[in-house]
């Protein structure tokens, strides 16, 4: 194992079952605005929310251990969502590894660990850092750094289905959902795009904090390119199973990055996972087990 990736690994697995974050971590070769004080503002780009993009304020800026940034898993009352019976009760049930309800790596049932498709919206909601988007005419396409996930939002004028399992649009065959959910995008004005999605498969979490979601899951995003050099990205949950009403789970700025800007590889790889947590003295790990639904 290359020194390179014996590091990347042990990174992983520290975001994945440790709420530590260092404020001022940075990738290498990224932009802050605090590198960039006093810069003036200059005009945003119409309908173009293309390139590489970083949290603005600092690497850590998108990294939430304790759960939804705007909701953390901290006990207090003010930051607990709108839990129906049906929601609480999953909550309940959930044994995260980070947040108010947190429990010991060997009695958790957080999915993530044993390195299960964290799904869409909790690769935003935990350890989001950089990002690249990707615009065509039928569609945009964003890739994550962590685990190297993307996905696709269609904008060829196709609407949401009303029945994922059956999407209007005709595709053969579809599954009965999916990991990262079935999404379309338009833009409501020269500087914001919304995107709209559902059809999610409910074996994952929102987040670290062990919040639950159902297969009736909708989350809508909005992106707002304020200026040349920023991009605002707001996340709302609406899930009539487990919440009363939507709320909103993240606001972040993120800040635009050179086009030669390389971004890492941060793989969960078990096999090196594995290795780690018996270096560690992590006996019974999870990885490799079924330790989620």
């Amino acid at each position: 194992m290359s020194r390179v990736m014996a590091f990347t690994s042990t990174l992983v697995v520290i975001l994945i079952l440790s709420p530590i974050t260092h404020a001022q971590d940075r990738q290498p070769g990224a932009v802050y605005d605090f590198d960039r004080t006093g810069e003036k503002p200059e005009p945003a780009p119409k309908r173009d929310i293309s390139g590489t993009w970083e949290p603005a304020a600092n690497a850590g800026a998108g990294i939430a251990g304790g759960g939804a940034p705007l909701m953390p898993s901290d006990g207090k009352p003010e930051h607990q969502p709108p839990y129906t019976p049906e929601g609480l009760k999953a909550f309940q049930s959930h044994k995260p590894t980070n947040g108010a309800t947190k429990v010991d790596i060997h009695e958790t049932n957080d999915p993530l660990p044993a390195c299960n498709p964290q799904g869409f919206p909790r690769i935003v909601l935990h350890n989001f850092r950089t990002s690249r988007i990707l615009q065509t005419p039928d569609n945009v396409v964003i890739l994550y750094e962590f685990n190297k996930k993307w996905r696709v939002i269609w904008t060829d004028g196709r609407q949401l289905s009303k029945d994922p399992e059956n999407p209007t649009w005709g595709e053969p065959d579809p599954p009965e959902s999916r990991w990262w959910g079935y999404s379309v995008g338009k833009w409501v004005d020269d500087y914001t795009f919304v995107v709209e999605s559902n059809g999610f498969d409910d074996r994952t979490w929102l987040d670290n904090g062990g919040r639950s979601h159902s297969d009736a899951l909708h989350v809508t995003e909005q992106y707002r390119r304020t200026d040349l050099k920023h991009l605002e990205m707001t996340i709302t949950i609406d899930d009539p199973t487990m919440y009363t009403k939507p709320w909103v789970a993240l606001k972040l700025l993120l800040r635009l990055q050179a086009p030669s800007f390389d971004i890492h590889e941060m793989e969960c790889a078990p096999m090196e996972t594995d290795a780690y947590n018996k270096a560690m003295q992590f006996t019974n790990s999870p990885v490799g087990s079924d330790s989620g639904k």
